[in-house]
């Protein structure tokens, strides 16, 4: 008999919880062997239930390990030899190429039929890549230049410094009398990081601040790495 891959599943919400282990259920060669909540729980569990394959979502909050790209870094450099599946309601490009750039090999829309996530167990635990079709859509849509090399998305440290506080809470107001820039200037930066990330709402700017630890930050000081989105 075949030996399963034991999996671990990460979600903050219950519905999902539920969801990915009953689409993992059609999988006989797949065996759901823990849940978590968030990464407090999640670490405690790869430190001490033997797992294959991580299945875990990107915006997950309230843990001791944070969530978003904070976390994938984290798992990646304590469990480098841990396949990764990431669940996400984000499709913007720029992300999943981080993701992509961490050492993630399958991203999974949480839009997508769920029975995408079993097939892409099995291909990480074969260190093969899989996205599921609205993801493989996204990475699509990254803009190739003429050298065919995928163009970088940047902030500059100024547009970076105003996303920082505008997901803070700040008003464009608020931020304008902050840094003693026009309230025009101040939203014509916000809008142009925006652009640049590919979102449209501020809901989705929000979302992606979230996903790459930007949120909650009292003070910074932006250097060159930050500014590389």
């Amino acid at each position: 008999m075949q030996e399963q891959t034991r999996v671990v599943v990460a979600d903050d919400h219950p519905v999902i919880l539920f969801g990915a282990e009953t689409a993992l259920l059609k999988f006989p060669d797949i065996q759901v062997v823990a849940r978590a909540r968030q990464s407090t729980e999640l670490i405690r569990i790869l430190h001490s239930v033997p797992c294959d394959v991580l299945i875990t979502d990107l915006a997950m909050p309230g843990g001791q390990f944070g969530d978003g790209l904070p976390l994938i870094g984290y798992l990646r450099r304590n469990f480098p030899t841990l396949p990764i599946v990431v669940l996400t309601m984000l499709e913007n490009a720029a992300l999943l190429k981080r993701l992509s750039e961490l050492g993630v090999e399958s991203v999974v829309n949480k839009s997508d039929d769920l029975g995408h996530i079993g097939f892409a167990v099995q291909h990480v635990s074969r260190r093969q890549e899989y996205m599921s079709p609205s993801v493989r859509a996204s990475l699509e849509s990254l803009r190739v230049n003429a050298s065919g090399k995928t163009t970088e998305v940047m902030l500059s440290r100024r547009e970076l410094e105003v996303v920082r506080l505008f997901v803070s809470g700040m008003t464009i107001k608020e931020i304008s009398e902050q840094l003693s820039r026009s309230i025009k200037t101040i939203s014509t930066q916000k809008n142009t990081a925006m652009r640049k990330l590919g979102l449209e709402r501020d809901s989705e700017l929000f979302q992606y601040a979230q996903s790459n630890g930007l949120m909650n930050l009292s003070s910074y000081t932006p250097d060159e790495h930050d500014a590389a989105l």
